[in-house]
């Protein structure tokens, strides 16, 4: 189900996306990225860092679309990196590219009011 943990951010395949995701007790911010993504290598330090800063508030889990092309294609993942953001089970909000860590933290912080 769950492939490594890097700082606490976790890596999910498909078939872990439920529990980890979708039946998770707390938000979840879920980053579809890819290995050859330039700017989803550009966004993965910035998800480290939230992933730190509300640790135990909010789950950060990434899902490879290439590995994993049935879950982006469940979620219409149209270009990388997305992420979405998850409360109960349901996807409250969405960015779709590059953005700056402002962008992300003021998502994250609405998501947590919403739980």
């Amino acid at each position: 189900m769950v492939q490594h943990m890097t700082d606490s951010v976790i890596s999910v395949k498909s078939s872990g996306f439920q529990d980890a995701v979708v039946k998770a007790s707390q938000p979840v911010v879920v980053d579809f990225y890819a290995d050859w993504c330039g700017p989803c290598k550009m966004m993965e330090p910035v998800i480290h860092q939230l992933s730190k800063e509300y640790d135990g508030r909010v789950k950060f889990v990434k899902v490879d679309t290439d590995a994993n092309q049935e879950l982006a294609s469940q979620f219409g993942i149209m270009s990388i990196p997305t992420v979405m953001f998850f409360s109960k089970g349901k996807v409250e909000d969405i960015v779709v590219g590059a953005v700056p860590s402002t962008v992300l933290k003021s998502k994250v912080e609405t998501l947590i009011k919403k739980a």
